[in-house]
């Protein structure tokens, strides 16, 4: 079996825009005629010039080669240009093509990945949501107005969290500090350090004991202003404290996690085994969270998982972009022994259903793994040209010192 042909896709993500504005998806097709699907995640250039990278490496490295040898394929292309670094484009776009791959290995031996890996660990996965805005549909006329994320909210979101609580969740994530910038890291000033306080004991009280609580950060702290805000944190017993500092400093995330009791999760940024080697190599986490559309794919996840169980660690794969990196995370979750948790956007319902033949199936907070198989979903390709996005980078962070 050799790959034959390769289509793109960017996706506009219709509003509120939950799993981000657009979404980079890829088919390859087999000359056997069996389709993969793949997407590739965190590429910091125009979502158009990513599709042009993709056909740069699936030209020299995939088409005419067997999707079966995904290790060949995977040192050929981290090699290209005689780089072998941990390159986040390069890296990102060899995960959406080693995943579908995976998709057409799966489907041509009529088996779910999970079931190539070692096999199904878990029936079931438990999962958790970020704190989104609710709907008008879901909301008092107070919340039905507001806008933007509501974080920091010491009244909207407890409410939020509970009315998650309500559909079935039982760990919700937020980011008590909020905005995020490009000067970052920063010391938080007493009035920020306060509120974040205050929201998490809200949360709490909100919810009991019924449902985690998973302080989101996305390293916008020093590492004494970490160590400082999770100090006021702990009386609340977060699940985890998500990327404290920026990811460049695994030493210093590690001085961060030496301070506090409540345990470190961090590598949304992070690709390849051997950033993640450093990671446990420090004791820097506890709590493992690849983008598998980011960090070199399906069999790299599952390396980084046995290398984590070694070290005691667990695995929570990160998700905050289209349902195919979804899919993949699912396949790795449901396979790993040291699984903890899965993020999901929502319910996976919305416009996650609609770009696909099937949805991915979610329960009173768990996610169902699919037995169909390859990566267990199919992208509608009919609702995806219909919704073609033109625009450019979705701006993130604050571009001056916050």
């Amino acid at each position: 079996m050799k790959i034959a042909d390769l289509k793109t896709y960017v996706v506009e993500n219709p509003p509120p825009h939950h799993g981000g504005p657009y979404w980079v998806f890829l088919k390859l097709t087999s000359d056997t005629g069996i389709e993969g699907f793949g997407e590739v995640y965190g590429v910091p250039f125009g979502p158009h010039r990513v599709t042009q990278l993709i056909e740069d490496i699936a030209e020299r490295y995939v088409e005419g080669h067997d999707p079966f040898k995904i290790e060949t394929m995977w040192r050929n292309v981290y090699s290209s240009g005689y780089s072998q670094h941990p390159d986040h484009t390069l890296v990102a776009v060899l995960s959406g093509l080693e995943i579908a791959c995976w998709d057409i290995i799966g489907k041509a031996l009529d088996q779910p990945v999970y079931n190539l890996l070692g096999g199904q660990v878990h029936e079931k996965l438990r999962s958790y949501t970020y704190l989104y805005p609710p709907s008008p549909e879901e909301s008092d006329d107070d919340d039905a107005l507001a806008v933007g994320n509501i974080f920091g909210d010491p009244v909207r979101a407890p409410r939020r969290a509970a009315q998650y609580m309500e559909m079935g969740f039982t760990a919700v994530k937020f980011d008590p500090v909020m905005p995020m910038g490009a000067f970052d890291p920063r010391q938080l000033s007493l009035e920020a350090l306060s509120n974040a306080e205050l929201v998490t004991r809200n949360i709490r009280e909100a919810v009991g004991d019924k449902v985690d609580l998973l302080i989101g950060t996305h390293g916008q702290m020093t590492t004494s202003s970490a160590i400082r805000l999770a100090k006021r944190l702990e009386p609340q017993d977060p699940l985890w404290f998500e990327e404290p500092v920026p990811p460049e400093n695994r030493r210093e995330m590690s001085r961060v996690a030496q301070h506090t009791s409540i345990p470190v999760a961090t590598g949304e940024r992070l690709t390849t085994k051997y950033e993640f080697a450093d990671l446990l190599g420090q004791q820097a986490a506890a709590i493992l969270q690849p983008a598998l559309a980011r960090v070199g794919g399906i069999l790299e996840a599952k390396k980084i998982a046995g290398m984590a169980e070694a070290h005691y660690a667990q695995m929570a794969p990160h998700l905050y972009c289209g349902p195919l990196e979804a899919a993949a995370n699912i396949q790795i979750s449901a396979c790993s022994p040291n699984f903890l948790i899965q993020e999901s956007i929502e319910r996976f319902d919305g416009f996650y259903a609609e770009i696909l033949k099937w949805p991915i199936q979610w329960e009173d907070g768990y996610i169902i793994p699919s037995t169909k198989p390859g990566i267990g979903i199919e992208l509608d390709e009919e609702v995806a040209a219909r919704h073609a996005y033109g625009g450019g980078v979705f701006p993130q962070i604050i571009d001056e010192p916050i």
